[in-house]
């Protein structure tokens, strides 16, 4: 098909959607007419030729043969398509019968839909087209529509036609029509741009994935090939990527699998495949997370774009039971920091689902044999917050973890901001693979692409850039040569090699010695009335109906409290508000309060920074008690209460023991282990020897004065402590308990460009061009 005919059927269905859709929808769902009836007049003119024969074969199996269903099979042999029509309409036999009654030809244009076999009938109503038949009805535009999608002056058909001087239209063959579609799908996505991005990627970020994840191993594609994309939309990724196969090794077969969730676009990318002549078995409605519809099936390459900031609380309970994962998609094997295989979450937070879209992709490669030598390829698209969001231990850091580890990284590229028509947000295409050459194992390599674009003349919503040709060569070289790029000028590509290590750390906890300062006081106890969770309303509470609130008839005083809260803007939970109206919740805090009175009684308000010291009086204390108490229990938990209630940190304390460890033999060993030290680095770990053998002292941790370091996995943990924390805090230690790995990728520590300062002369500069404007105003101030 030339350029010309391509471009006058576009220009003939665009007409189409000003002459019969104006005023009637506006311009933003002028698709969801057009793309339908589009797919319906292809189907119709493929079925010309043989909608007799059909017929004829139907009426026989029906009425000669008695089936109560026809043969499926057998009506497509007939057809020679794997579709078919049953109805005695055609769009043209609409078009010339139709009379003055709409509610007649409404009824005909319904049995004709009826008609087609079950795959176009699912496109049908997932297009929901027979409300807008109706709708067009109403409008008197139904008839115009069918007379104009049946012109001769359009020929949708594969064999040559004449129009209506008498010239003679070419046929459009399945890719011509395919080409078509798209691009009434572009063009409409375009106009429509507000939600375009939700499943419309531009088509030379596809043509960069499809060079980036099929060139490389052009020479090794099988005969058969699988292509999938999980979040497949209107089918943009399939479709390019079986295009660039076709370009590149014509004799192959790709077979294409999808699924979408959205029934509109799903509907547009199944009815892409049919008019195009492929099968559309394999493109599924639904959630891809909730259901693994491709369970045990693996495939050559997957392309995606998935949804950026997803919430996927919808398919939780499909992925977990509480916290336990039931997906095996998304769990994975990694070793703890002292080598342990673990199982682990492989779930992002409820918020953005997009990595969950990557572990599906990584679930279904193919793994290396004889039989599949190639393995598979991946490319997929995302947004910044994959990189990095996460700590360590994280979902999101173990999936990073996951697929780095297994060295199935081996490529990331960052691309234009505003390269997407509904976000300006920077993107990254992710490429991996599980059967790298020899040469780029163990490697990663980031390519910085974010200055390789053209401006467009026009913004498309968002979108004021795009790839041209040049740009798309320059990156897959890169990519392809796999070697380091210094850019020699502003706007130049960079590229650079890191070794899969290069990503991961250990996050490690370091702990201080907590130091207390202890007192006795009126105002410290005073505070142990109030449950700590409802401190501030118990105390305005409190305040307002004063010591009435400590009996048991405080559920007389409800409505006083409620309004207390009301006036003073309490948001409280049901749970909340429950408690506050418990008398038993203000028994405990009076009965605590005459706990802790008695005890300041006995031993006095001294200021103490021997903690430790004054634990073992106030216990001798604590044990001879004579408060009576009915509602709380003088267990160890209200005496931390207290003892909480009246200590705060102080440097100038003593260190807080928390117990002496005896360490001798098998004990020992283990701990020594676990650390991964000697006995005489132990103090580094929080164990103190005592000068006795096999004792030593642990003390309580502050956890104010908490920190964690991220540690290169290239580096030993106890070697990076002694360099960049010991010198300056002698008394903290590593708590190794809770050390975890993580990964993460950094393209602005990367990439990172300086930008020198302006010369203090270019400076004075534009202040006096400023100054000339203001009539002199500046020259007055800064005295020139």
């Amino acid at each position: 098909m030339s350029i010309e005919t391509h471009n006058q059927i576009v220009s003939f269905i665009w007409s189409i959607a000003d002459v019969c859709l104006r005023d009637v929808y506006v311009r933003g769902k002028y698709r969801d007419v057009i793309l339908p009836m589009v797919v319906l007049r292809r189907l119709d003119s493929l079925l010309e030729k043989t909608h007799q024969e059909v017929l004829e074969e139907y009426h026989y199996q029906i009425n000669e043969l008695k089936y109560i269903q026809p043969i499926a099979e057998d009506l497509c042999m007939v057809s020679g398509y794997n579709f078919y029509n049953t109805s005695k309409w055609t769009l043209k036999e609409l078009a010339r019968t139709a009379g003055n009654s709409k509610q007649i030809l409404v009824e005909n244009f319904q049995e004709y839909l009826d008609g087609f076999s079950d795959n176009v009938k699912e496109i049908i109503n997932c297009f929901k087209l027979r409300d807008k038949i109706q709708h067009l009805a109403d409008k008197e535009r139904l008839l115009l529509t069918i007379q104009m999608f049946t012109s001769p002056d359009i020929n949708l058909s594969t064999e040559e036609r004449e129009n209506s001087e008498g010239r003679t239209l070419a046929p459009l063959t399945n890719l011509g029509m395919g080409y078509v579609f798209e691009e009434l799908i572009r063009k409409f996505n375009e106009e429509n741009n507000e939600e375009a991005g939700e499943h419309f990627t531009p088509r030379e970020v596809i043509q960069l994935m499809t060079n980036l994840a099929i060139l490389p191993v052009r020479n090794e594609i099988p005969p058969v090939i699988q292509i999938y994309d999980p979040a497949c939309g209107t089918g943009g990724m399939l479709t390019e990527s079986q295009n660039f196969v076709a370009k590149i090794k014509s004799d192959t077969k790709v077979v294409l699998y999808g699924k979408e969730i959205n029934d509109e676009t799903y509907a547009i990318c199944k009815s892409d495949m049919i008019i195009k002549g492929d099968s559309p078995k394999y493109i599924r409605s639904g959630s891809t997370l909730a259901t693994d519809e491709f369970g045990g099936t693996t495939f050559n390459f997957m392309l995606s774009n998935p949804p950026y900031g997803k919430n996927w609380n919808a398919d939780v309970p499909s992925i977990k039971e509480g916290r336990e994962i039931i997906d095996p998609r998304f769990k994975v094997s990694l070793p703890d920091y002292w080598g342990n295989e673990e199982v682990m979450d492989a779930t992002p937070r409820t918020s953005d689902g997009q990595l969950l879209f990557l572990m599906e992709m990584v679930s279904k490669m193919k793994s290396i044999s004889k039989v599949t030598p190639l393995g598979s390829r991946i490319a997929s698209v995302h947004n910044g917050s994959s990189l990095f969001t996460g700590d360590a231990g994280s979902g999101e850091s173990n999936i990073r973890r996951y697929i780095i580890e297994n060295d199935l990284l081996e490529a990331i590229v960052q691309l234009p901001n505003n390269i997407f028509y509904n976000t300006g947000i920077t993107t990254y295409i992710w490429l991996l693979s599980n059967n790298k050459k020899p040469q780029n194992r163990g490697k990663v390599i980031l390519i910085d692409a974010s200055e390789q674009y053209a401006t467009l003349r026009k913004n498309l919503g968002q979108k004021n850039c795009e790839l041209r040709q040049e740009h798309i060569d320059r990156i897959t070289e890169a990519y392809l040569t796999m070697e380091s790029i210094e850019p020699e000028n502003e706007g130049d590509l960079a590229a650079q090699v890191f070794n899969n290590s290069d990503f991961g750390y250990y996050k490690i906890t370091i702990d201080r010695p907590d130091r207390r300062r202890v007192q006795f006081t009126p105002e410290a106890i005073a505070a142990l009335r109030y449950d700590r969770r409802l401190e501030e309303v118990m105390r305005v509470v409190h305040r307002e109906l004063g010591d009435v609130v400590f009996t048991k008839d405080l559920a007389k005083h409800k409505k006083e409290i409620e309004d207390i809260c009301l006036v003073n803007e309490f948001e409280l939970t049901k749970r909340e508000s429950n408690r506050l109206l418990s008398p038993k919740l203000w028994l405990q805090g009076k009965e605590l309060y005459a706990v802790a009175c008695e005890l300041m009684e006995k031993m006095g308000t001294a200021v103490s920074y021997d903690f430790n010291a004054f634990q073992k009086q106030f216990d001798k204390v604590w044990k001879q008690l004579e408060t009576p108490v009915q509602v709380i229990k003088l267990n160890a938990s209200n005496k931390k209460a207290i003892l909480d209630a009246i200590s705060v940190y102080d440097e100038k304390g003593e260190k807080v023991v928390k117990r002496i460890e005896k360490l001798r033999g098998t004990k020992l060993a283990k701990l020594l282990e676990q650390c991964k030290c000697t006995l005489e680095e132990l103090p580094h770990y929080g164990y103190y020897p005592t000068g006795k053998e096999g004792e030593f002292i642990t003390y309580e941790t502050c956890s104010d004065l908490r920190d964690y370091e991220n540690i290169p996995l290239k580096e030993e943990v106890l070697t990076y402590y002694l360099r960049e924390v010991k010198p300056y805090v002698d008394e903290a230690w590593i708590s190794i308990d809770n050390a975890r790995i993580g990964y993460e990728i950094s393209f602005n520590k990367y990439f990172y460009r300086h930008q020198s300062l302006r010369s203090l002369q270019e400076v004075s500069q534009d202040i006096l061009e400023i100054e000339q404007a203001s009539d002199g105003l500046i020259r007055k101030i800064l005295n020139f």
